[in-house]
């Protein structure tokens, strides 16, 4: 949590500093610096700090855990202040846990590799920030458990041939994306709006996943 807050303080103060610079720019043109009324198209990279729960109150710890994020983005203006976003994500989620068998401390650790797709509203009060929030598509690419104790290490990629795991996950986003000019630094936060095992007939517990991405971009348009 305390490394949530310090994002969000840091993406804070650097949204300071750009309103700042841009209300000090007078030698500039708007048609020189904004942008805001172009199709963008980019390419970004970071992690994902993600976690599970139960949404009905079943009694399921674990400790966040971190994973990749990349993919690319397109921006779609529909005027100077609003426009649509989507984007298309290789996303790694799960979890971290620990326990004891027989006296014996182990280490859980759960890697669940997504296609994300996020079909974001956008609102764009500045040409440096753009608030972000829609529903996301996700799709279940594979799953990596590995369990370890002080003298062995067992992993394992399941695919979910005999499970009844659902594979496709209606989600909720939202964010910021700080702009300048080329360069892109996105926050989010996401959680899964349906539960991981299907019709609830599966051995696997029931959970959902939650999320906060950071991520670095580089976007290009048209001068």
């Amino acid at each position: 949590m305390k490394k949530i807050i310090l994002l969000i303080a840091a993406t804070a103060a650097l949204s300071h500093t750009t309103i700042a610079q841009e209300s000090t720019r007078d030698d500039r043109s708007d048609n020189e610096t904004d942008f805001r009324e172009e199709l963008l198209f980019g390419l970004k990279a970071g992690a994902n700090y993600s976690n599970v729960y139960d949404a009905q109150g079943e009694e399921f710890r674990a400790n966040p855990k971190l994973g990749l994020a990349a993919g690319a983005f397109l921006a779609i203006p529909i005027g100077k202040y609003i426009g649509i976003q989507p984007e298309l994500l290789y996303s790694q989620k799960g979890f971290q846990a620990t326990g004891k068998i027989l006296g014996n401390t182990y280490d859980f650790t759960r890697t669940t590799s997504y296609l994300d797709v996020p079909l974001l509203f956008a609102f764009k009060p500045s040409e440096f920030i753009t608030l972000l929030a829609g529903p996301q598509y996700s799709y279940l690419l594979k799953q990596k458990d590995v369990f370890a104790n002080a003298t062995t290490s067992i992993a394992q990629e399941q695919e979910f041939v005999n499970d009844n795991v659902r594979k496709n996950t209606l989600c909720f986003l939202g964010g910021a994306d700080i702009t300048m000019k080329h360069l892109v630094i996105g926050v989010r936060a996401g959680w899964d709006l349906q539960n991981n095992n299907g019709d609830g007939t599966s051995a696997t517990p029931r959970y959902k996943n939650v999320w906060y991405q950071a991520t670095i971009g580089y976007r290009l348009y048209h001068n």
